[in-house]
């Protein structure tokens, strides 16, 4: 069995091509169908095992098939997916196979693939992924023993290594950022677009330095309630966000909208009403809310996720013996599963010898029962049935080690030597 990690992430490719290549939840599961169909149906093989992990950071799809998987084609059914040309998707995809493709999910998993050094939060979002995959019926006994064990080797990174100790993460950074532009967060007006686990942490990072006014916007007005009231702030209905865009000073937005929910003129507008006074801009969704043309605009600071890596990384230097140990512990693990693959592998072989050995089993009893039946006697019977046994189970050992080729020929006798060895 093959297996394959395919994507593109920070790493490889730029935020305007990540959010046309990013899958949103609903997408996951008739996608893996068209893609299982895809495969099998060219190769006239049986479906592959796939999952698909989509964040804001990476767009990646593990398979597990029958043949060498193409590279090719699973960059060409991503471009045709999503009405990307092949040529302009490929120079930004790797293609990871079998043990290297283990390796990055338990890097990834154990957050050493991550813009923010030993993030958490990944391991959620993988095992979303799974999930999704086995609620879809993509999954199967490899990927499925792939992803146990990518847990387990990321609760054992992090249980054992200081890889997450005073990790700086994408909300501290954005409160860095915005202490750059305003001397004092506690004199400024904060709105939050978005309720889910990525502005809940920023709500609290921000929360910590006493912000003037804390707003929650948000589709459902009953999550962005709850949101508010946590942090002693407000909600507002996202309906309301274009005509009060400008009495906020610091705006924060992490949404699941396909397309942008915050417009060029729109903050236009707002800038204009506020007289020029700066407003500070955090879009870290992918797909991306705010239109990027409004960070061109004057006294408009716009931040993207990348923009937040940078300073992010910065704190990553202090950390390099904590990744060398985790990375240990995962090459130890890489070795362990490719042996777990290697003896799968065996499986069909040793099926058909029992296989073959249960049928030799049957012919000689059948011929021994003819002979009971007819009155041979039982003696010469048993006797019979065993050297007949003996010799088919036998000939197949005997006819490689008379018929393999001088430079086999070695191996084969160390090998059976040690079946035949007294004991």
């Amino acid at each position: 069995m093959q297996l394959t990690a395919i994507g593109i992430n920070h790493d490889t490719a730029p935020v305007a091509l990540r959010e046309r290549v990013a899958f949103q939840f609903e997408q996951i599961k008739p996608a893996l169908a068209l893609f299982k169909e895809a495969w099998s149906g060219k190769r006239s093989l049986s479906a592959p095992e796939a999952a698909i992990l989509s964040t804001c950071n990476r767009t990646e799809l593990y398979c597990a098939t029958e043949a060498q998987s193409s590279r090719e084609q699973a960059v060409s059914w991503l471009s045709q997916y999503h009405g990307i040309r092949t040529e302009e998707l490929a120079p930004h995809v790797y293609a990871l196979p079998q043990s290297e493709a283990v390796r990055h999910a338990f890097r990834v998993a154990s957050g050493l693939d991550s813009m923010v050094l030993g993030e958490t939060q990944i391991v959620g979002q993988m095992k979303d992924a799974v999930r999704t995959a086995s609620e879809a019926g993509a999954l199967g006994t490899y990927l499925n023993q792939l992803f146990q064990r990518t847990f387990a080797v990321a609760k054992e990174v992090r249980s054992t290594t200081e890889i997450g100790a005073q990790s700086v993460s994408m909300a501290a950074a954005a409160v860095r950022l915005a202490q750059r532009i305003f001397d004092k967060i506690a004199n400024q007006r904060v709105l939050f677009i978005g309720a889910g686990e990525m502005i809940e942490l920023c709500a609290t990072h921000f929360a910590a330095q006493h912000p003037r006014e804390l707003v929650v916007a948000n589709r459902t007005a009953e999550r962005g309630m709850r949101l508010a009231e946590r942090f002693n702030g407000r909600a507002i209905p996202l309906s309301e966000l274009p005509s009060r865009m400008h009495e906020f000073d610091i705006i924060v937005s992490c949404t699941a909208s396909t397309l942008p929910i915050i417009g060029l003129g729109a903050v236009e507008r707002a800038v204009k009403a506020r007289r020029h006074r700066p407003i500070f801009m955090v879009d870290l969704a992918v797909p991306r809310d705010i239109e990027p043309e409004a960070g061109q605009l004057e006294d408009v600071f716009l931040y993207t996720v990348d923009d937040l890596g940078a300073i992010v990384r910065e704190g990553n230097a202090s950390r390099q013996a904590a990744v060398a140990q985790a990375e240990a512990i995962i090459e130890t693990r890489v070795q362990n599963f490719m042996q777990w693959l290697d003896a799968r592998s065996i499986v069909p072989v040793i099926r058909h010898m029992h296989t073959q050995a249960d049928m030799l089993r049957r012919a000689e009893v059948e011929r021994a029962q003819k002979m009971l039946a007819r009155g041979d006697d039982p003696a010469a019977v048993l006797e019979a049935l065993s050297q007949s046994l003996t010799n088919k189970l036998i000939h197949p050992p005997t006819y490689a080690l008379t018929s393999a080729p001088a430079n086999e020929r070695y191996l084969l006798k160390e090998i059976v030597g040690r079946w035949y060895s007294p004991r």
